[in-house]
């Protein structure tokens, strides 16, 4: 008999298996004690049940979602070079037809980024304060969220890089449950219907829609906030939210947990209809993403996501997945 006593446990074993195996055994072992409390804290039950009851749903959904368990890594963890630390949020620039990052702190930078993770552009970004999220509005107006302030700044990007002054942006200021390093995390813009989404970071978690902000920009100003924490209260298994991002070809949302390592695909009524793990041993990832603090989708449906501390990764969909939706120019 061959002893196997000292030998280390290894999980590449697993990798064969399914999500919802590798998430049936995780609740088996956290079954009592702490680690109850680590599997309540984490939502691995949460998990479970909603990859058991979406498969049985997938088929009838085919090409209408967006559909995040049909993406697999092309680029993974790739380090962008010229960027030390602090990537936060980013965003497609269907214009330009590149991504737009941001570097929160040392210094305070929008990056532009190619489709490869390589940095193509720098605007230095002067007396803005905690910034952490970015939204692309079209005709090169961009929107970025303070997190603590809780301030949205609106400006348009020049025609060639340089450095962009606080001056020259437009502000708005919502100043909702201000909290310092816990508020505004990610922005995200529905040209169709002229609205923002905003998540909160947590304590608590928020989910706000502002309608009306780019047809009142340089005019009289006339909005609509609507409070939808309700939807992520009841949907979002997730202990904090670190970025959003409206798609226009589903009209569907995707919200990135930093914390849960999760991605999660709504509809615009709140409906909950896929997820997509960041975890390293659930997926296909080489490692866990550390700090997932950006996503976003481009024209022809591929997905990006960045990490702190300069981390990149690119995901398509999986040949013999469910159809895409047909994509347009105009995806954001």
């Amino acid at each position: 008999m061959i002893s196997t006593a000292n030998r280390p446990f290894s999980l590449g074993g697993l990798s064969a298996l399914s999500c919802t195996t590798k998430l049936w055994l995780m609740v088996a072992l956290l079954g009592t004690g702490t680690a109850l409390a680590i599997s309540e804290h984490e939502h691995w039950d949460e998990r479970l049940v909603f990859n058991m009851t979406n498969s049985l749903n997938a088929a009838a959904a085919s090409g209408k979602n967006i559909s995040l368990p049909d993406y697999r890594v092309y680029i993974d963890a790739k380090p962008v070079k010229g960027i030390e630390q602090n990537l936060s949020s980013v965003v497609y620039d269907y214009d330009q037809d590149r991504l737009l990052a941001v570097i929160n702190g040392g210094p305070t930078e929008l990056i532009a980024l190619s489709k490869s993770g390589d940095v193509i552009g720098r605007y230095p970004l002067e007396g803005f304060g905690d910034i952490e999220g970015v939204a692309y509005m079209g005709g090169g107006l961009v929107v970025v969220s303070d997190e603590r302030s809780q301030q949205l700044n609106f400006f348009q990007l020049p025609a060639t890089p340089r450095s962009i002054s606080l001056d020259e942006a437009q502000s708005l200021s919502l100043g909702i449950n201000l909290n310092g390093n816990k508020g505004f995390e990610g922005v995200t813009y529905d040209a169709e219907k002229d609205r923002l989404y905003v998540v909160k970071e947590k304590n608590p978690r928020q989910l706000y829609e502002i309608s009306g902000v780019g047809s009142s920009l340089g005019h009289r100003m006339h909005i609509h906030i609507r409070d939808r924490t309700d939807w992520i209260g009841e949907n979002v298994f997730a202990t904090d939210l670190s970025d959003i991002f409206f798609d226009p070809q589903t009209r569907h949302l995707v919200i990135l947990s930093d914390e849960s390592k999760l991605l999660f695909e709504m509809t615009e009524d709140g409906k909950l209809v896929s997820t997509r793990n960041l975890v390293g041993w659930l997926t296909e990832l080489k490692r866990t993403a550390p700090q997932p603090e950006g996503v976003t989708l481009d024209k022809d449906g591929n997905l990006y996501v960045v990490s702190e501390p300069n981390l990149f990764y690119a995901f398509r969909k999986n040949e013999g997945a469910s159809p895409e939706p047909n994509r347009t120019k105009d995806s954001q």
